[in-house]
């Protein structure tokens, strides 16, 4: 019987459990996560608004409770956990399906300023995710500057204009929505370093912003026109010339009468944050150019933009897990189909899947084919995986290591405890915001007074 230790209940791990059980009828897996909750950056990462996007967490719930699948939350894999090669002493195969947990920087002076954060790091807050707390990111901003032109730029510049009536129906926790419904931003400047026709967000997400209620939206025809595609986008591949065609619509003079102004800029790269009182009060940019290759060029030319509040969104990168080999270049672990290589060489028994294994590249359908890739590695290499004796449970070896692993029932319990929180605020289901009170819930207490 083959047993594997799948490393994170995100997408890829669901994934890649859900292709074991089914493509090996004896198999038996167990899914490990650092936090009590499942799901990953469905729970923690997509935008509490995208309720269709989010009920992925249904198809994603099946997985982790079909009969050979088992969840095992709040287990730390590392040095404040179980050691990675514990893991290999424990199991046939481990995949590690981590994916890529910090933000790229933008690398210029003033980026350590008080009120300049990650994007991953808002999302986290307003997403409940128990490392978040409260940074009081909107206090005392009025203008904000969010560089990056993605949808997880698109995902904060629109909770950033969102009214607490629209944002009310979420699971976001009550703290985030009582800041949010109280913010004072009116202007949202979300700038790349590149044209109109190189912006990565998808045409769905772009389209919303203009759909939000007492909120324009506009796109500076003369600095869009830098990029020569913006006045002739037929040329464009179909996604690229539906975001032109919808940036386009947004030339007009904004509606004076609006209560939130979105500013979509292009052809700026950010070379310094200025502080103002000790703390960011603006972003200097240097206007780029197109190179006719492709990219950008400097032109020596600089605007400052307003801002107490920047959110950087230029990508995501995977950190290093202890005991595992990592491509610093790259923010990768060296694999080949999945198999994880060291020093050039397969290591027996260790498997990536996600992000971790190709790159934040993607989207979250993306995940299935790379996880099913690494289990086919896997079940390819069987045979000698499972010639090695394990013990019949590794659950009491986990415990033995100081982990004190949240089953499926706990989950369950936290479920119940937040929808008693959504009630007890007159909304519906409501995320706990912390690890005392997660915690809690998963143990059997109430959970449903978490810190403010």
């Amino acid at each position: 019987m083959l047993r594997v230790a799948v490393v994170g209940s995100g997408p890829s791990g669901c994934y890649t459990a859900q292709h074991l059980v089914q493509l090996d009828p004896g198999a038996r897996v167990d899914v490990l996560d650092r936090l009590p909750c499942p799901y990953g950056l469905v729970r923690y990462g997509v935008a509490p608004d995208h309720e269709k996007i989010k009920s992925l967490q249904g198809s994603l719930r099946t997985v982790l409770e079909h009969e050979r699948v088992r969840f095992l939350g709040a287990v730390p894999v590392g040095p404040d956990g179980v050691p990675a090669a514990r893991l290999r002493e424990l199991y046939h195969a481990v995949v590690y399906c981590v994916g890529a947990a910090t933000d790229r920087r933008l690398g210029v002076p003033g980026e350590d300023l008080p009120g300049s954060w990650s994007a991953t790091e808002f999302v986290s807050w307003y997403s409940a995710h128990p490392d978040a707390g409260d940074a009081g990111f909107l206090r005392g901003a009025r203008s904000a500057v969010v560089v990056g032109l993605g949808n997880v730029a698109v995902d904060v510049t629109r909770m950033l204009a969102r009214g607490a009536g629209e944002l009310r129906p979420t699971d976001m926790p009550h703290a985030a929505l009582t800041a949010l419904a109280a913010s004072d931003v009116t202007v949202i400047h979300m700038v790349g370093r590149r044209g109109p026709s190189q912006a990565r967000f998808t045409t769905k997400e772009l389209r919303e912003l203009g759909t939000l209620p007492d909120t324009a939206v506009h796109v500076d025809a003369a600095e869009a026109a830098l990029d020569p595609a913006f006045a002739d986008p037929s040329g464009l591949p179909p996604p690229r010339r539906r975001n032109v065609e919808v940036l386009r619509g947004w030339t007009a003079p904004p509606r004076p009468d609006a209560r939130r102004l979105i500013r979509l800029r292009f052809f700026l790269r950010p070379v310094e944050l200025l502080a103002v009182d000790g703390r960011v009060g603006a972003v200097r940019f240097e206007r780029t150019a197109p190179d006719g290759r492709g990219g950008v060029t400097g032109t020596g030319r600089f605007q400052d933009v307003e801002g107490q509040l920047v959110l950087r969104s230029v990508g995501y990168r995977g950190v290093p897990l202890e005991g595992l080999p990592f491509d610093a270049a790259t923010g990768t672990v060296p694999h080949l189909a999945g198999r994880v290589l060291r020093g050039g060489a397969v290591a027996r028994g260790e498997y990536v899947a996600g992000w971790i294994k190709r790159g934040p590249t993607g989207v979250i359908g993306t995940n299935r084919s790379c996880a099913k890739e690494t289990v086919m590695s896997l079940l390819q290499d069987a045979p000698c995986l499972t010639a090695r004796a394990l013990p019949d449970d590794p659950l009491p070896a986990l415990r033995a290591e100081g982990v004190n692993p949240v089953p499926w029932q706990g989950w369950e319990s936290i479920e119940r405890a937040e929808s008693r929180l959504g009630a007890s605020l007159g909304r519906g289901v409501v995320k706990l915001p912390d690890w005392e009170s997660l915690l809690s819930a998963a143990r059997g207490g109430d959970g449903a007074a978490p810190r403010p």
